[in-house]
């Protein structure tokens, strides 16, 4: 047996005045990213008095162009755009296996399939509703969201190791450094023709 999505979210209705609101807890489908990124801080904030709210542990996903796949696990409180759907958990249902079952890719294919309009396609949040999800007791929502969420902070943490490595020295680079030249740092030439960015 599986559930509709209604079954186990509703659509946060709620609203924040814009004037409490930073570029860190306003969010907009201008600063969601791509893939299942997460979020940057907003370069504006809305002109208008008030905005959609979200609370912390709500899931907002863009519903301008889905197959973007733009989605967040809300960490704070704060307000969104009309185009960001706001969708809050219901009671016995986790928060964050809400999330997972949302950011599959399963639903932005389903999302946009059921959206409407052509250059820019919105979902359609009667359709959404529709969605099937699997039927979980509390405990394993909590288990799955658990194993999941620890994969995902294992990839995080080796994504900001990346970004912290040093630029990889090819042989070239250590073979000039080794004869007291100085080597090039504008990139690194290989025997195949092709300039590494890194170095490497």
């Amino acid at each position: 047996m599986k559930y509709k999505l209604k079954d186990i979210c509703f659509y946060a209705t709620g609203k924040i005045d814009v004037n409490v609101l930073k570029g860190t807890d306003y969010i907009s489908t201008e600063n969601m990213l791509p893939n299942k990124e997460g979020v940057t801080t907003a370069s504006s904030l809305p002109k208008t008095a008030q905005t959609r709210a979200y609370q912390k542990g709500d899931v907002l996903v863009s519903n301008i162009r889905p197959y973007f796949k733009k989605i967040w696990f809300a960490d704070c409180d704060g307000g969104c755009s009309n185009d960001v759907l706001v969708l809050r958990a219901k009671e016995n249902i986790n928060a964050k296996f809400l999330y997972y079952v949302l950011a599959d890719d399963a639903f932005f294919n389903y999302s946009t399939a059921t959206s409407k309009g052509t250059k820019m396609p919105r979902g359609d949040k009667t359709a959404i509703m529709q969605y099937e999800v699997p039927n979980f007791d509390l405990l394993t929502q909590k288990k799955i969201a658990a194993i999941l969420s620890n994969i995902d902070e294992k990839i995080e943490l080796n994504n900001r190791i990346n970004d912290n490595l040093p630029p990889f020295l090819c042989v070239a680079q250590i073979a000039a450094t080794q004869l007291g030249q100085t080597p090039q740092t504008d990139g690194c030439m290989h025997t195949d023709d092709k300039v590494s960015g890194r170095g490497g």
